[in-house]
C-alpha cells in the first residue's frame, strides 16, 4: 500500500465518522423536537413520509449519477452543505410546510451520500478489499453517531435544541474537510462502478443488469419490508418513553441512538470478519430475526431502562446490515458496470419501506397506543424472513470474492 492511498483511506474513514451528523442531522430528535411544539403524533409521522418519499425517489437517479461522474468529491461537498441548509430550514420554522420542505431537502441531499460513499470506497480498494474496507468506514460512521448523539443530547439539555442544528454544520465542515483530503488519483472510476481491467467499456442498460439478477430483486423487497416495520421503530420508541414522563426529550433520544450505534460498532466488526466464515445470506438472516424480537421488546418495556435492549436489538440489525448489503451489491453486480445503480436501487427500495413506516407507526400509535404499534412494526419482518428463506439454496455459502466458497456464481 502505498502513502497515498493510505492516507486516503485514513482520510475516507474520516469523511464517514463526520458524515454520520450530517446525514443523520437533527433526524433521530425530530419526533421529540416537533413533539415539543404541540405535534401530534399522525402529523408527525406524515412528514416523516414526506420526506422519506422525496429520498426515494431521488436515491435511484443518485446511484446512477454516480456511476457515471468523475466529480464524486465536489459530489460530497454539495451534499453535505446542502443537508445542513436543510436542517437550519427547520429550525427556521416548525411550520408544516417549512418542516415538511426541510425533511424532503435533506432526504434529497442525502440521496446521494450512500452511494457516493459505497462508490468511492469501491474505487479505492476494488470489490476484493471492499467488504473490510466498508465494513471500517461503518465503524467510523458508527463512532461518528455516537459522539454526535451524545453531544447531541447534551447540548440540547443544556443550550436548546439550536445547539443540536450549530453541531450538525460544524460536522459538515469537518467533513467537507475529510473529502477534500482524499487524492483525486486515489478513486479508480472505473472501478468504482463495478468494472475491472477485462469488462467490457459498454455495460447493459442497467434495468436489464438489475432485473436479472433474483437475489439482489428479493433483497430490495426483503429491506423495504424490514424498513417498513424498523424504521418508525425509534422516534416511536423516545416518544412513548417521553410521553410517558420517563426522561427528559434530549437526554432520552441521545440515549437511544448512543446504545444502537454502540452496538453497531460491535456489529459492523463482526460482519467484516464474519463474511468470509459465514457468507452474507446467513449475516442478512441475522438480522431479520432481530426485528420481531425488538418489537415484542418496546411493546413489554416503555420504560427509561428499555432503552438498552430495545436500541441493542436496533444495533444488531442495523450494524450488520451496513457492511453486509453494500457488500453484497457490490458482489453482485460486479463487472456490471452498475454497481452504484444498484447500490441506489436497493436503497430505494429500503425508502419505500422507511417512508411509509413512520405515518403507519404514527397512526398505530395514535389510534391503537404505542404497545400495539410495535407489535404490528415488528411483526411486520415475518415476511423479510420469508423472502429470504427464498434464495437460501441461491444464497448459502457465498461470500466475498477470493475468499474460497465465496467465488461460487450468483444469478
Amino acid at each position: 500500500m502505498t502513502m497515498r492511498t493510505s492516507k486516503g483511506r485514513r482520510a475516507l474513514e474520516a469523511l464517514n465518522f463526520f458524515m454520520a451528523d450530517v446525514q443523520a442531522g437533527v433526524g433521530p430528535f425530530l419526533g421529540v423536537f416537533l413533539q415539543s411544539k404541540g405535534w401530534n403524533p399522525a402529523s408527525i409521522g406524515s412528514v416523516m413520509t414526506i420526506g422519506g418519499i422525496a429520498g426515494m425517489l431521488s436515491t435511484g437517479p443518485a446511484g446512477a449519477l454516480v456511476d457515471a461522474t468523475r466529480y464524486k468529491r465536489s459530489l460530497v461537498v454539495t451534499c453535505s452543505i446542502f443537508t445542513v441548509l436543510a436542517s437550519l430550514l427547520l429550525w427556521r420554522s416548525q411550520a408544516y410546510a417549512w418542516v415538511a420542505a426541510s425533511q424532503m431537502a435533506t432526504a434529497i441531499g442525502g440521496a446521494a451520500l450512500g452511494p457516493l460513499l459505497a462508490g468511492i470506497t469501491l474505487g479505492m480498494v476494488r470489490e476484493s478489499g471492499f467488504a473490510e474496507q466498508f465494513g471500517r468506514n461503518q465503524i467510523a460512521n458508527h463512532a461518528g453517531n455516537v459522539v454526535a448523539a451524545a453531544s447531541s443530547g447534551y447540548l440540547g439539555w443544556r443550550f436548546g435544541f439550536g445547539a443540536i442544528f450549530v453541531l450538525a454544520a460544524c460536522s459538515a465542515v469537518l467533513a467537507i474537510v475529510s473529502v477534500l483530503l482524499i487524492p483525486a488519483g486515489a478513486i479508480d472510476h472505473r472501478a468504482a462502478r463495478g468494472f475491472t481491467a477485462d469488462d467490457e467499456q459498454h455495460p447493459l442498460p442497467a434495468y436489464k443488469v438489475l432485473l436479472a439478477s433474483r437475489p439482489l430483486m428479493v433483497l430490495g423487497a426483503a429491506l423495504a419490508l424490514f424498513h417498513l416495520g424498523n424504521a418508525a421503530m425509534l422516534p416511536l420508541y423516545g416518544m412513548a418513553v417521553v410521553n410517558a414522563h420517563e426522561g427528559d426529550p434530549a437526554i432520552f433520544t441521545a440515549k437511544t441512538v448512543v446504545v444502537a450505534q454502540l452496538v453497531m460498532i460491535l456489529a459492523s466488526y463482526v460482519a467484516m470478519r464474519s463474511l468470509r466464515r459465514h457468507g452474507y445470506w446467513s449475516i442478512i438472516l441475522i438480522t431479520f430475526l432481530a426485528l420481531p424480537v425488538r418489537g415484542v421488546v418496546a411493546a413489554l418495556v416503555i420504560k427509561s431502562w428499555g432503552v438498552w435492549p430495545v436500541q441493542a436489538l436496533d444495533g444488531i440489525g442495523a450494524g450488520l446490515q451496513s457492511v453486509a448489503v453494500p457488500a453484497l451489491v457490490a458482489r453482485l453486480l460486479e463487472g456490471s458496470g452498475h454497481v452504484n445503480v444498484g447500490q441506489g436501487a436497493v436503497m430505494t427500495l429500503q425508502a419505500v419501506g422507511a417512508a411509509l413506516s413512520p405515518l403507519l407507526g404514527g397512526v398505530l400509535a395514535q389510534y391503537f397506543g404505542y404497545r400495539v404499534a410495535f407489535l404490528l412494526l415488528g411483526g411486520i419482518a415475518l415476511g423479510s424472513l420469508l423472502l429470504w428463506l427464498s434464495v437460501a439454496k441461491l444464497m448459502r455459502g457465498t461470500t466475498p470474492r477470493g475468499h474460497g466458497a465465496g467465488d461460487n456464481e450468483v444469478p
